[in-house]
């Protein structure tokens, strides 16, 4: 039986890896465009966001995994920026 507590963050986790499969320049089909990879950060934004919404939560994942989004923009360096 389902626990309804858990459902948020399985189909959030499920549509960022339907993303990743499908429009990623990093994971997905368009990998062939940018072979060396798209992301600034590693790991990649949509591997971060999974982790996070695993380890806390669908609320507090998804807005760790937000802050890290709206890092990405052309005056951050990048680089690694594990989940802590």
């Amino acid at each position: 039986m389902w626990n309804f507590i858990y459902y948020p963050r399985y189909v959030a986790v499920k549509i960022i890896k339907i993303y990743q499969k499908t429009l990623s320049f990093d994971h997905g089909l368009l990998k062939i465009f940018k072979p060396y990879g798209y992301c600034r950060f590693r790991p990649t934004c949509s591997d971060y966001a999974i982790a996070a919404l695993e380890k806390y939560g669908f609320i507090r994942g998804g807005f760790k995994a937000l802050w890290r989004v709206m890092r990405c923009n052309p005056w951050n360096k990048g680089g690694w920026d594990p989940l802590k």
